[in-house]
């Protein structure tokens, strides 16, 4: 099985924490979709027998587009690739952007789960992001949403100048009212380049707290297990049968095809990656050319995969599937470099599975990246 993310590079407006790939002029729209299907055309033979489980529309704003060019898209899919009977179809969207009649449009498409970027329902929290909604508009999406839709997830940011854990358990509680069934929450990132960095080192924003984050990581784990979700993974929480799949796929190392300008592929042995500029990606498209650079993975590059992707959720890193994936050398750097993590109670290792502990979750990455193996090929 594998999966189909398109990368929609448009937006309103800029956020002041993005650094993902985007235009706010919407003047080469048709171009960039004539582009996207050709990709997708040329692309039909890369994933060779595999099925389709997965289709993605990330972004930029995919919620940008007409509901009409969103299907066309899909069906562009379904011409070229062996999708499975009943895949999962997600966009991810705006708030601002779900008015009741386009929710009622994206109904009747194969649109089946829906990505809300809301971050925030106060509204200090989203005029310092510079968000394109307001919090009005936010809640009413998601009440007209869950009326239409089984399959919702929202998106949440802690860690924001100003925010406390008040605000914090706050915007926690009105998530949950809604009952939906999946919820993506992230420490804000002050990326380099961006307005949010700017701001802080022009001394407009405060400096974000990584120990308040900390506490409001923790508060969100607790809560959240508590109402019944599956911390499944470092920043994504699901009930029972609402795990991304599409997410699920990439953390357990399966193919993948990244369509559109930035957008990444993975097919298990090489990862390739498409030019970050809309001009460059419709002139090469158009003229029949893929533009992408390739780089075929070491097996040094393939076990620093698993260790980050594994330690990041609950299926954990397998030891002896290091060994037989790898080698007995990976396995054993592998098992030397965790000792340290083991005592100070950040991992622990059931039987085979090594996983963080409630206190490592938040410090994964940075726990990951210390196991890596650089000096071997």
């Amino acid at each position: 099985m594998a999966g189909i993310y398109i990368h929609i590079p448009f937006c309103k407006q800029a956020c002041h924490y993005c650094d993902f790939h985007f235009s706010t002029s919407l003047k080469k729209k048709d171009d960039m979709l004539a582009a996207l299907h050709k990709e997708l055309q040329l692309r039909k033979n890369e994933l060779g027998d595999e099925q389709i489980e997965t289709i993605y529309f990330g972004g930029g704003t995919p919620s940008i587009l007409a509901v009409k060019e969103l299907q066309d898209l899909i069906d562009s899919v379904y011409e070229h690739y062996d999708v499975i009977d009943d895949p999962e179809v997600t966009l991810e969207a705006n708030p601002d952007d779900l008015s009741e009649e386009q929710l009622y449009l994206l109904k009747t498409t194969s649109v089946n789960r829906l990505s809300i970027g809301v971050q925030s329902f106060f509204e200090e929290d989203l005029q310092l992001m510079n968000r394109a909604h307001n919090a009005k508009e936010a809640v009413q999406c998601i009440e007209i949403a869950s009326e239409l839709f089984d399959n919702i997830t929202i998106d949440l940011i802690y860690g924001i100048p100003g925010m406390t854990m008040e605000s914090w358990a706050q915007n926690i509680e009105k998530a949950l009212s809604f009952r939906i069934p999946h919820i993506s929450s992230y420490a804000l990132t002050v990326e380099p380049k961006t307005a949010l960095e700017h701001m802080i080192a022009k001394g407009k924003v405060a400096p974000v707290d990584d120990d308040l984050a900390q506490e409001h990581f923790l508060f969100l784990v607790d809560k959240l297990q508590q109402e019944g979700f599956v911390h499944y993974e470092l920043s994504n929480f699901g009930k029972e049968g609402f795990f991304s799949q599409n997410n699920t796929a990439y953390w357990l190392g399966k193919k993948y095809l990244g369509i559109g300008p930035s957008a990444h592929s993975f097919n298990g042995a090489r990862r390739s990656w498409n030019v970050r500029n809309n001009t460059q990606y419709i002139k090469a498209l158009l003229g029949n050319e893929l533009p992408s650079e390739i780089e075929t993975l070491s097996v040094t590059d393939r076990y620093n995969e698993a260790v980050m992707t594994g330690l990041r959720t609950i299926w954990g890193v397998s030891v002896e599937q290091l060994e037989r994936d790898f080698g007995p050398s990976y396995k054993k750097y592998f098992l030397q470099q965790i000792q340290k993590y083991l005592e100070q109670e950040l991992l622990y290792i059931d039987q085979d599975i090594v996983r963080a502990t409630k206190k490592g979750k938040f410090l994964t990455d940075g726990i990951a990246s210390d196991l890596f193996m650089l000096n071997l090929s």
